[in-house]
């Protein structure tokens, strides 16, 4: 891979074309799997009482049971997917899963409603219910935990409840599932098994960073990556460079379309918000010497550092020709959304200083507590790494983990081949519960 230039993305064409050759070279899958889940939940005694539907343990079969300090790009990341393959090769096979449907009825703990049959069987099917929950109705608490298992496995929250993302994800089809595993085969048979000791990775479907050290993960972070129009780049670099208490400079873009409006309505605009004018020279320019009515001022416009900063505590500068970065953010509010697409291009990482501390702790007089003081100072500091860091932006939207579970993201790029894997869950958030 180019050290420089980075891993371009392949075309979509050329994705399926290798992935259609993948499952015509794979072992050809019985219906075995899919099969045996569904006797075994069939066979189990049937749970028609509450008092028999609630399993106190069934708490322990929820999202923490898909957490793994393996990292998505390893050594056993192709084997991994190859895993995922047959089992999902084995589901197709033998027909898929039933489709969901509750119609009108909110699916729910508590709940009993004949949707709950067929929600039992698919989440069965993919292992996400055990084999002793059994038949029945009731979304008890088996049902509960299973959807919660499914929901952390697709990145969505994990509150047992099928909203409108978890009703469009468990409908997906087996075969398109399938397809999605041996495109993303495809990508990470691009990437060598030694990405270095200390490396990073920015997974942009999962919007998170894993920080991963000696083939573990040591620290890992939501993020929040860019949207469709403006989508943040595949990457291969180094990490060189962490600034504490950044200065801002805005695009000529936001100048144009957001600042210059700005200012028209509240003339004090960039005093509330710590914003300089500063000309060629460096000089600073008065605001109320500029035409606010005409054309953007041919000046850069930087933001000091602080609370306001658009950057906030920390900028992480690597290699590229797109001027991206990742940084802190004011709007800690972002992270708690369903999704997670709306930059620039650039990548907002929560517990920024808990990343910025990992990638300083082989750089001399780097402290938790030193990072901390002089971010408490406000002054801008920049700090060359002693060794840089590799990174990786990665666009892997299904992948599997040596233990078998399996994940899968929503396509936000439109880049897996199929419509149906775009499940527009960047429009909004699932309903609350009533």
């Amino acid at each position: 891979m180019s050290k420089k230039n980075g891993i371009e993305a392949l075309s979509r064409r050329a994705f399926l074309a290798s992935a259609a050759t993948v499952g015509a070279g794979a072992l050809a899958a019985g219906p075995a799997f899919a099969q045996s889940a569904l006797d075994g939940l069939l066979n189990a005694p049937r749970r028609g009482n509450w008092d028999d539907q609630f399993d106190a343990k069934a708490a322990s079969r929820t999202a923490t049971a898909v957490v793994s300090n393996t990292p998505i790009l390893g050594p056993q990341s192709v084997a991994s997917a190859q895993q995922a393959i047959m089992q999902y090769q084995q589901i197709a096979a033998a027909g898929g899963w039933p489709e969901v449907n509750p119609g009108d009825q909110r699916l729910q703990l508590g709940v009993s409603h004949p949707a709950v049959q067929a929600l039992r069987q698919r989440l069965a099917i993919t292992g996400d219910l055990p084999r002793e929950a059994g038949m029945s109705s009731a979304f008890d608490s088996y049902v509960d935990g299973a959807v919660k298992r499914f929901q952390a496995r697709h990145g969505l929250p994990a509150d047992g409840v099928l909203g409108e993302f978890t009703l469009k994800a468990m409908n997906i089809p087996a075969d398109v599932r399938l397809q999605q595993l041996n495109t993303n085969l495809i990508r990470l048979q691009t990437f060598p098994e030694d990405l270095g000791r200390r490396h990073l990775m920015v997974n942009i479907p999962a919007a998170y960073v894993e920080a991963v050290e000696d083939g573990s993960v040591a620290t890992r972070h939501t993020a929040v990556v860019g949207r469709l129009s403006r989508p943040t780049h595949l990457v291969n670099s180094k990490i060189y460079e962490v600034i504490l208490n950044p200065y801002w400079t805005a695009p000529r873009s936001i100048v144009e379309k957001d600042i210059m409006p700005l200012m028209r309505k509240d003339p004090t605009y960039l005093e509330k918000n710590a914003i300089r004018l500063l000309d060629g020279k460096g000089n600073e320019v008065a605001p109320e010497t500029v035409d606010w009515n005409g054309e953007a001022p041919n000046l850069m416009f930087r933001q000091d550092p602080g609370k306001t900063n658009a950057m906030a505590s920390t900028k992480i500068n690597f290699y590229n020709k797109n001027g991206e970065y990742m940084h802190d953010t004011p709007q800690q509010g972002l992270f708690n959304k369903l999704m997670r697409f709306e930059s620039s291009g650039c990548v907002r990482v929560q517990n920024v200083r808990d990343l910025t501390n990992w990638l300083l702790r082989e750089t001399p007089g780097w402290s938790r507590q030193q990072m901390e003081q002089v971010i408490a100072s406000g002054v801008n500091t920049p700090i060359k790494l002693a060794a840089e860091v590799p990174v990786y932006f990665v666009y892997i939207s299904a992948w599997g983990m040596p233990d078998g579970i399996v994940q899968f993201r929503d396509d936000i790029y439109q880049m897996d081949g199929n419509a149906e894997l775009a499940l527009d869950t960047t429009a909004g958030m699932e309903q609350p519960v009533q």
